[in-house]
């Protein structure tokens, strides 16, 4: 097929890109106004499918009421499953919930915890994960898929290179993550594709006791402030 009989449609492709620049600059608009209101948040990721009764969802729950008990908010991807039980537990603690929900074709749709004036909704994830990496003060990545997986590797990106503030990365279960952690000593370490000290980016727990060691030993030393 030549790709002249189809450079007419190319065109109009390229005008659709251009309009939708006031799209994703309404959305950034929309984040940097409603989270610069919000104060000191944690972000908590992790599986939309996950049950109610699941252990995870649970811990997710005693972490994100731990949390709020010690000044922050909490902020999930205001779905299901893990982000529910975070922003459930914010929510019956009466800390700031926060939800950043987007459009997906399953999975996806707004818990019944998450403040109604700090819901968000995004139809771009790269949006979405700014306002993660930037009004966040830490990442609590609870298991989950590769939406999880996106958002903590993302995260470790840019503080290796520099370009947002150092936070606390607390990866949430230890049977979960440690072939993770394995793979990338193994692989990724031992083929000098990352420096020793990349690994003390991930810290790796069981219990919300550990995640707030972490984050009050970590804000001892450090001022809270958005990360770029």
């Amino acid at each position: 097929m030549r790709p002249e009989k189809h450079y007419k449609n190319w065109n109009e492709i390229k005008t659709n890109d251009s309009w939708a620049v006031f799209k994703i600059m309404g959305e950034f608009v929309e984040g940097y106004e409603k989270l610069s209101k919000i104060g000191p948040c944690v972000s908590i990721f992790g599986s939309a499918r996950t049950d109610p009764d699941h252990p995870y969802y649970l811990l997710s729950q005693n972490i994100a009421k731990r949390i709020t008990e010690n000044g922050f908010g909490v902020i999930t991807g205001g779905g299901p499953g893990i982000m529910e039980g975070a922003n459930k537990g914010a929510f019956e603690a009466g800390g700031t919930s926060v939800g950043l929900n987007i459009e997906l074709p399953f999975e996806q749709h707004l818990n019944p915890y998450v403040d109604r004036d700090k819901s968000i909704d995004f139809d771009y994830f790269f949006v979405r994960k700014v306002m993660f990496l930037k009004y966040s003060q830490g990442f609590v990545v609870m298991p989950g898929g590769f939406g999880t997986l996106d958002e903590l590797f993302e995260a470790v990106t840019l503080i290796q290179t520099k370009k947002v503030s150092k936070f606390p990365i607390i990866l949430v279960g230890r049977t979960y993550w440690e072939g993770l952690i394995d793979w990338i000593k193994s692989s990724l370490l031992q083929a000098n594709n990352i420096h020793n000290e990349d690994l003390e980016l991930l810290h790796l727990v069981d219990t919300e006791d550990e995640v707030i060691e972490i984050l009050t030993q970590f804000y001892d030393q450090f001022d809270l402030s958005p990360n770029f």
